[in-house]
């Protein structure tokens, strides 16, 4: 069953009869399976984030039809639609409303007036599923930046949405801070098979989803599996994006002699150059 479905959806930022340069979508069909966790990767200003906020509805469409689980996304049922379709966005800071992390995630929960017994229940669910529920009594402007992500995807999860879309939501971290991230997300997928769309311009980021989709000035110009769309490098330099480390090792390992095999996995890799060496001895 299609989670989300984009059909023929057009959008522009201005009047592009006007501004020749004004940034458009024009005829974007999009689909993501129940389930699914896509990357949804892009240079600055391919139009992810606008492809991001026009899924619940953040943005409105020009044209076209947005469906989340086969209802049609309109004005009428955007409230229903906004509990199934959670969104993360890239500053953790912008999205805190509380002082108190437990706090913070019941806001959400509490706005749709749920019973005060359902919400203690989604508070404990939420924190346990990323690992805060330790501290749900710190004060969050205390937190790391990682810490900080974390809360604001439980207060999302605290809706029990069955998408959640994180917009650039590791942008602002640290290594460290983007592995915690990424770790929880695909934790929740698996687990708790949320349906995910990872925005990001991290490449290493989508190594672990099931599908890349690569955005062009408003265009999805690649498609497929994550090791599809990295071994085909030369385009992806060509819409300004960098492969990921792992990809770049394994293709200079070749051009020295070293006969390894594309993969992903490091372990893969390393034990791909391991028995290259034994060989070689």
């Amino acid at each position: 069953m299609h989670a989300l479905e984009f059909r023929d959806v057009d959008f522009s930022y201005g009047d592009p009869s006007q501004d020749a340069n004004a940034f458009r979508i024009r005829k974007l069909n999009f689909t993501v399976e129940e389930g699914e966790f896509v990357a949804v990767l892009g240079h600055n200003g391919s139009g992810k984030s606008t492809l991001a906020r026009l899924a619940n509805g953040i943005l409105t469409a020009d044209g076209g039809e947005i469906r989340v689980f086969d209802t049609v996304l309109g004005e009428k049922n955007l409230f229903e639609i906004r509990k199934q379709v959670g969104v993360v966005f890239q500053n953790p800071d912008n999205q805190t409303v509380a002082s108190i992390v437990e706090d913070d995630v019941a806001f959400g929960a509490e706005n749709v007036a749920l019973p005060r017994e359902e919400i203690g229940r989604r508070i404990d669910f939420a924190l346990g599923a990323v690992g805060m529920r330790e501290l749900r009594g710190a004060t969050v402007s205390r937190l790391s930046g990682g810490q900080k992500q974390r809360v604001a995807i439980a207060g999302v999860l605290a809706l029990k949405p069955r998408i959640m879309i994180l917009d650039e939501s590791t942008a602002m971290l640290d290594p460290r801070g983007r592995k915690e991230i990424i770790d929880v997300v695909l934790r929740l997928n698996k687990e708790e098979k949320i349906t995910v769309v990872l925005v990001t311009h991290f490449m290493e980021e989508a190594l672990l989803a099931d599908r890349a989709v690569v955005m062009n000035r408003g265009d999805i110009v690649m498609q497929g599996a994550p090791s599809e769309i990295f071994a085909r490098s030369d385009e992806l330099l060509a819409y300004n994006l960098a492969l990921p480390r792992i990809a770049v090792i394994t293709k200079s390992l070749r051009e020295g002699g070293m006969s390894v095999k594309d993969t992903l996995d490091i372990s893969s890799l390393a034990d791909e150059i391991a028995g290259e060496l034994k060989c070689g001895s």
